[in-house]
């Protein structure tokens, strides 16, 4: 079976937001990195909201709903993004409380092979304990290392399995 239009553009969103969401955090320039996170942004705003739909269609509710969540957390993450990463950070809490939240929806039914569904639940907790030390005081940037900079490499290998997914023969 070929893959669909939608499906391809999906794919195509999650690729550019990981790789570049996973480079902007890597870069110097505060230039540099807005403009990777806003391309970033609406690449994985565009993929998530296809794939809310695909998963709606195909009558799994709780997948297409951990989409949409995410797809919410997303565009908080979008919306402060041009503020700067001190100025960002109150949307970037909000941003990653829901890309958590998604991810465990997305992973709740066994629409995913196990390890994707792994790779989305570490994510999530690394994302929940950033939170938490957010509200609790700590100053932590969306830069900060080890968290919550350790679960973006999980988000992004859950990336690799949706688009994997979505493009891969016979499905």
């Amino acid at each position: 079976m070929r893959c669909s239009l939608p499906d391809t553009v999906a794919a195509i969103g999650l690729a550019i937001g990981g790789a570049l969401g996973l480079a902007g955090t890597f870069v110097g320039s505060d230039a540099l990195r807005e403009t990777l996170w806003a391309i970033d942004g609406v690449a994985l705003v565009v993929a998530t909201a296809l794939l809310t739909m695909k998963y709606q269609r195909l009558g799994n509710d709780c997948v297409a709903a951990g989409f949409l969540t995410f797809l919410a957390g997303e565009s908080l993450l979008l919306a402060g993004n041009a503020a700067g990463l001190q100025a960002s950070v109150p949307s970037y809490a909000g941003g990653i409380s829901l890309w958590a939240a998604g991810l465990v929806m997305v992973s709740a039914p066994n629409t995913f092979a196990i390890w994707m569904r792994l790779t989305a639940v570490v994510a999530a907790v690394l994302f929940v304990a950033s939170v938490g030390m957010i509200l609790w005081g700590a100053p932590l940037l969306p830069t900060s290392s080890p968290l919550p900079a350790a679960g973006y490499p999980f988000l992004v290998l859950t990336f690799v399995g949706w688009i994997w997914t979505l493009v891969r023969p016979g499905r």
